[in-house]
């Protein structure tokens, strides 16, 4: 194909995106990229009850949360049927399309005999000339008889449909209105979509839009049918299986650019490759290497992926996201806090595979003075602990080095001091600093409050007071 490469993704704002969606529209966008082509997103907006302007925002508020952005304005295909019908009337005059006054229980007829014989349903109009055009009818598509319907799929190779097995289409309901895979058809090519990436559900969609394109003489994009997505045990994802819209993926703590990474790997390989930058799955996407067996979403995977990228990820965003995920759970993080909350993130964020599990670990960080603590680590001190850990902080207090390296030296080298091992100050130090909510070793932990804040806590707990 010598023409640009243009792709789309074109979802019905019927509610959350779901991860599916989420998924194809990535592999349109990768595509396009690595042709150096365009990305459109069409809202197909004709179910005008339930394409409320509250699902249009939820639907671009998961594209930008994905980061996928048209390249164009988006088409909103309600607004395109006046061209809709245009083209229903050139299929008419070109003989391909013809108006239809069959009523209901005709047209039930009509598919009962045609059941019976083995093929799908021929319109007793097809032939007719004597209908009134100003009583109500609809427009039917001129299926031919006795050809196959030949689509080379980039995905599933080539598929063949008998063409009667392919009912006489409406193109045009009695309201006016036009039907899908008629609208689908003009859209695509008045877009100048030159590859149709999306789901094999519509696989059987395809014959029928094929004919359209062939009746009006336009050039057929290249079509690949991606297989969809399954649960863990093989079945249709569904909500039994967890999370299904980019919205939960989103509240539940992952970052968009780990599922970018993780969808883009969810029926699509590039060698044995698993984390990879958003610049090398541009590089590498094809559609060659799209699988056509279902994907199935492992969750152990997509926590690993997400782990990864909270790794590479900048320590200031990082804070930044916990702090709205507190700030979710009605918890505010002061901005005074979040000095404290950046030295944290280094300790702890390579025990973490989600923001929620980030903000857990991150607890101990933002506690109040005086901390309350739990009864466990209350009965690490005793009259002896406090005694050493005063000994301790007056040590600690005239340090001027204050990373975790050092800090470790110096609790060893204060415990030869002590002549007792680590197990004898590492728990009252930390029921004094964290009040025994979880943290990473004592040393990160001392580092990452801060030598004022930890002193401070330590004092607190040697006040005549504790």
């Amino acid at each position: 194909m010598s023409r640009p490469v243009v792709t789309r993704i074109a979802p019905s704002p019927t509610g959350s995106m779901h991860i599916g969606t989420a998924r194809t529209a990535l592999f349109n966008h990768l595509y396009a990229r690595r042709h150096g082509g365009k990305f459109l997103i069409r809202v197909e907006d004709t179910d005008r009850e339930r394409s409320t302007q509250e699902n249009v925002d939820i639907l671009f508020q998961g594209f930008a949360w994905l980061g996928l952005a048209s390249d164009e304005e988006p088409v909103y295909q309600a607004q395109r049927a006046d061209r809709h019908r245009e083209v229903v009337d050139e299929l008419v005059q070109r003989g391909a399309a013809f108006r239809c006054w069959m009523t209901p229980e005709e047209t039930e007829a009509a598919r009962e005999v045609a059941r019976a014989e083995g093929r799908a349903l021929r319109s007793t109009w097809r032939d007719r000339t004597d209908g009134d055009p100003s009583q109500p009818h609809v427009i039917r598509f001129r299926t031919p008889d006795d050809q196959p319907v030949v689509v080379v799929d980039a995905v599933q190779g080539e598929v063949s449909f008998p063409s009667k097995d392919l009912d006489d289409l409406v193109l045009l309901r009695s309201s006016g209105e036009p039907t899908y895979n008629l609208a689908v058809v003009v859209d695509d090519h008045d877009m100048g979509i030159s590859h149709v990436i999306r789901g094999d559900d519509h696989l059987n969609n395809t014959p029928r839009q094929a004919l359209i394109y062939d009746a009006m003489d336009w050039e057929r994009p290249v079509f690949a049918h991606v297989p969809l997505i399954h649960g863990p045990d093989g079945k249709k994802l569904s909500k039994r299986h967890g999370a299904t819209s980019v919205a939960e993926y989103a509240d539940q703590g992952y970052l968009p650019e780990a599922m970018r990474n993780y969808l883009a790997r969810l029926g699509w390989s590039h060698g044995d490759d698993e984390l990879f930058s958003d610049a090398q799955a541009e590089s590498w996407f094809d559609l060659e290497h799209i699988g056509r067996a279902p994907a199935r979403l492992d969750f152990d995977k997509l926590n690993h992926v997400n782990g990864w990228w909270i790794r590479q990820a900048d320590d200031e965003r990082l804070a930044a996201l916990v702090q709205q995920v507190r700030a979710g759970r009605g918890d505010v993080v002061a901005d005074a806090d979040l000095p404290r909350l950046i030295r944290a993130i280094p300790m702890v964020k390579d025990r973490a595979d989600t923001l929620i599990a980030l903000a857990d670990q991150l607890a101990f960080a933002l506690l109040n003075r005086p901390l309350a603590i739990a009864e466990k680590p209350a009965a690490q001190l005793t009259d002896e602990a406090r005694a050493r850990l005063a000994r301790l902080s007056d040590r600690l207090a005239g340090l001027e080095t204050w990373d975790a390296a050092f800090l470790d030296d110096s609790l060893k080298g204060f415990a030869d001091a002590e002549e007792v091992g680590m197990g004898k100050i590492g728990p009252p130090l930390r029921a004094a600093l964290t009040g025994g909510v979880a943290s990473p070793d004592i040393a990160k932990t001392l580092a990452a409050l801060g030598k004022a804040e930890s002193l401070g806590r330590m004092a607190d707990v040697l006040s005549p007071q504790a």
